[in-house]
């Protein structure tokens, strides 16, 4: 082992307020030497994999590596390959074509038992609604009722969900709202498990790519689903979003949001997590809608997500002895590392939860945004 590698790396680390063998819960355990040296030439992915190899263990993962990133450190260590991902991001349009459905194929095709384990009693893969809310369940409902009132949903109209997931937003707006609606998604997972939720009711489910539609809504909704759109296809999303709009109509997006402009996403989230996504900042969702649609409001509430991101955590922890041994313990320790790693940018405000209500000319009168 470089002594000098070790020191290096343990500066870094009393920077952020960590002490490698210490007993706090930000503290580590360092259990393979090649720790440092690993860290240090792949930045995030050393640190992501070198977790998922065992080579060091966090009293308080979360904690950890909220230190990390409130002292930036993730801005200071890059490892050799995020070089060629901007470069290739920039490039190539990663996120058309066959590659549109490669998140879904390798994240969210992983199984549902996964997802039902983790979730809760709705599948809804997004941030919950903590305002008056006391439990993840109780989150998500008034996650989708406010969807559904900032749409200003009546019995009868005709509503479209870009990014469907498994169905709950539809299910809900047309129980509670009784409006008919079409979802689309890119998982045969979640379709078929979407279509079976929705069973009986006029809700049709798709296995398609946003950008094949082209017919009339009088409603929109997309959530949680333009992190996986990529910033070549921003101004196209938008501009499927409008022909599809009624002129009188209302689009809500729903997306986690990034602080600065970016082109790339954290090396390892790409290879393990969401593989060709990229979080949106407010310059490029503005630049991408311009001309395309009226901003009626804007609404942040990404402190919910760090909220919605532990009860996921307590949820598949508790279930893991059930889940199917596939998941294994490499797997479990990914897994973690992602949930973590999720909340410590939500709680460090790097990460923001936007909802955006969007109308093609402006509402009459301005608009009254429900919270």
């Amino acid at each position: 082992m470089d002594a000098g590698v070790q020191r290096r790396v343990e500066g870094l680390l009393q920077e952020a307020d960590v002490v490698p063998g210490g007993d706090r819960p930000q503290d580590i355990e360092i259990l393979d030497p090649r720790f440092h040296a690993r860290v240090l030439a792949q930045g995030s992915l050393g640190l992501g994999e070198s977790y998922m190899d065992g080579w060091w263990r966090a009293r308080s993962l979360d904690a950890f590596l909220t230190r990390l990133l409130a002292a930036r450190l993730d801005e200071r260590v890059h490892g050799g390959g995020e070089v060629w991902d901007a470069l290739k991001a920039r490039l190539f349009n990663l996120q058309a074509g066959q590659g549109s459905y490669e998140v879904g194929k390798r994240h969210y095709d992983l199984g549902n038992d996964l997802y039902r384990a983790m979730l809760g009693s709705r599948l809804v893969y997004s941030c919950g609604y903590w305002r008056e809310a006391r439990d993840l369940d109780a989150a998500q409902a008034a996650k989708l009722d406010l969807i559904c009132r900032k749409l200003g949903l009546r019995p009868g109209m005709r509503v479209l969900d870009i990014g469907c997931g498994w169905g709950e937003a539809l299910k809900y707006a047309a129980e509670r709202y009784g409006v008919e609606g079409v979802g689309v998604t890119i998982s045969q997972e979640q379709a078929d498990f979407a279509r079976g939720l929705c069973a009986g009711l006029p809700v049709e489910i798709r296995l398609q790519d946003y950008h094949a539609l082209d017919e009339r809504f009088d409603a929109i909704l997309s959530v949680g689903m333009f992190e996986h759109v990529g910033v070549k296809n921003y101004r196209a999303f938008f501009e499927v979003a409008r022909r599809c709009l009624h002129e009188d109509g209302l689009f809500v997006l729903h997306s986690i949001g990034s602080n600065v402009s970016r082109e790339r996403t954290d090396p390892w989230i790409a290879r393990y997590i969401f593989p060709n996504s990229m979080l949106p900042s407010a310059a490029q969702i503005t630049a991408a809608m311009e001309g395309a649609f009226v901003l009626e409001d804007w609404h942040n509430f990404g402190t919910d997500y760090d909220r919605t991101l532990q009860a996921w955590r307590d949820n598949v922890e508790a279930a893991w002895p059930q889940l199917d041994p596939r998941y294994d313990e490499r797997f479990r320790r990914m897994w973690r590392f992602y949930l973590a790693g999720s909340m410590a940018t939500f709680r460090t405000r790097q990460s923001q939860l936007w909802q955006l209500v969007l109308s093609p000319h402006g509402v009459p009168g301005g608009y009254v945004a429900p919270r």
